[in-house]
């Protein structure tokens, strides 16, 4: 199975190298990693204590940020390395000060496994959630190095539990200690001979309440809700923009923040021809009463998480494609009402939530709009929505203690 596994790696690269050609996503993929070694090489000197922190792409680095906080604070000495699988990730995250080394991680073949270990000779290992490499986990075990899984997840249809999934559960044995999400997936590792497991949580829960101890303050978000009830639809794509522009057009006394996924020029025109009402853009606020507005669409990124700060309900994008619902857990941690797409049931973050009511999940434009309406002109209903998510964030707390309890141990 290795051997196969090896195989259809070589085999992968250059079928992705085609496809970079006609995607640009993919061209950053490949193009990112042609510096790798060299940057590792320039960078870590082989007398530097090294730690490795691996993420597929943004939200699991996010899940995996508190851990890394507290590992610089214990290992103040030793250079933090961080690689990521995603352009996604590594694009928006290549200059955080929370690392020593951000670089992409180079494709799983046994000499890049070996290549990246010698460079980075790190001490210390941790994977995030679900991204697991059997050449780097076997180089890790090979050289004996401590490696912790955090904020795992684990579900039956995976490859670990099926009868050809031997060599993958091979590749598990480098972790010391996984520490997962939910007791399912302690469950199912133990099914197949996995005891160094503990059933942590999920790490997000803890960053997105370190948000509400931050300065959120935007002035000129303040300026634009002129103290009016403000939903935020927030990382929208298209379909949903489609189901949530008539009631914009409709509602009265209240304040729109349309944050979109994509903030290129011909998305964000399109967006605006679907409003009626009065609009402005980040990019044009300057020297404008954005009192005077009722839709603000920020076409810019990275300031979201404060806009929500401002918000009294949300709508998160991603639930009625297939690219995957985005971050529930910021609006909820600020005691926002949710309301998202149908297409959540991969998110056990959401599930909980839909269930305890403090998110809505709707299916189509009526329930949109039903959802939406309920939110935006009926206090007690919106604010009891609210007090259910804030709640969920805080009961959930606590994985980043148990995780680092763990290790210092």
């Amino acid at each position: 199975m290795h051997f196969l596994y090896n195989i259809l790696t070589h085999l992968a690269i250059p079928i992705v190298k085609i496809a970079a050609l006609f995607s640009p996503k993919m061209k950053l993929f490949i193009e990112g990693r042609k510096t790798v070694f060299d940057t590792l090489a320039s960078k870590i000197k082989p007398d530097d204590k090294t730690i490795w922190f691996h993420a597929a792409s943004l939200g699991e680095y996010e899940q995996g940020l508190p851990v890394m906080e507290k590992i610089k604070a214990k290992y103040p000495t030793h250079k933090i390395i961080v690689t990521f699988f995603s352009p996604s990730g590594y694009e928006v995250r290549k200059n955080t000060k929370a690392a020593d080394v951000v670089i992409y991680l180079p494709l799983d073949t046994k000499a890049n496994a070996q290549k990246f270990m010698e460079l980075a000779h790190p001490e210390l290992v941790f994977f995030i959630k679900y991204e697991f490499w059997p050449n780097y986990l076997n180089e890790i075990k090979k050289r004996n190095i401590e490696a912790y899984l955090i904020s795992g997840l684990f579900r039956e249809k995976q490859v670990f539990f099926k009868w050809y999934g031997g060599f993958y559960r091979e590749a598990l044995k480098a972790f010391n200690h996984m520490f997962v999400q939910y007791e399912s997936s302690k469950k199912l590792l133990h099914n197949i001979g996995f005891t160094n497991v503990t059933v942590s949580g999920d790490t997000r829960y803890d960053r997105v309440s370190e948000i509400l101890d931050r300065d959120n303050s935007l002035p000129f978000i303040e300026e634009f809700i002129d103290s009016k009830t403000t939903l935020v639809f927030g990382s929208s794509w298209p379909k949903g923009e489609a189901m949530f522009a008539d009631f914009i057009n409709s509602s009265k006394n209240t304040k729109c923040i349309i944050a979109p996924h994509t903030i290129g020029d011909d998305h964000i025109s399109e967006i605006q021809k679907s409003i009626t009402k009065k609009t402005v853009l980040f990019t044009e606020m300057e020297g404008k009463n954005l009192a005077d507005y009722d839709v603000f669409i920020i076409n810019t990124i990275g300031i979201l998480g404060k806009i929500y700060s401002y918000a009294d309900a949300a709508y998160v994008g991603g639930g009625f494609g297939t690219a995957g619902l985005h971050n529930i857990l910021e609006p909820a941690a600020f005691g926002l009402p949710i309301v998202i797409g149908p297409n959540h049931q991969k998110f056990p973050e959401a599930v909980a939530l839909v269930q305890m009511g403090g998110c809505i999940a709707v299916k189509d434009k009526d329930e949109m709009e039903e959802a939406l309406s309920l939110l935006a002109y009926d206090d007690t209903y919106r604010l009891e929505k609210g007090h259910i998510a804030s709640t969920f964030v805080n009961m959930n707390r606590g994985a980043i203690n148990t995780i680092m309890k763990k290790i210092e141990q």
